[in-house]
């Protein structure tokens, strides 16, 4: 199943990555590092956004892997 974006979310004390359209994340990690390595590696694979949620759930990063326009200048 193609995800169009993965995410970084704070989850109980850890760090979860939770693909797009879910609740719940499907990977535990202790770190928010570890998470994103991971997450980063899952995106690149799938082609898809990566997005990266600060400790307060607010959107701190994204990296797009394979989903941009091909007429945006740089």
């Amino acid at each position: 199943m193609p995800y169009t974006s993965i995410h970084v979310v704070p989850h109980v004390g850890v760090w979860g990555v939770r693909w797009a359209g879910e609740e719940k994340p499907h990977k535990m990690f202790p770190t928010q590092k570890a998470a994103e390595d991971y997450a980063r590696e899952e995106s690149k694979k799938r082609g898809a956004e990566l997005i990266i949620h600060d400790k307060d759930g607010k959107i701190r990063d994204r990296d797009s892997h394979g989903n941009d326009p091909r007429n945006i200048p740089g």
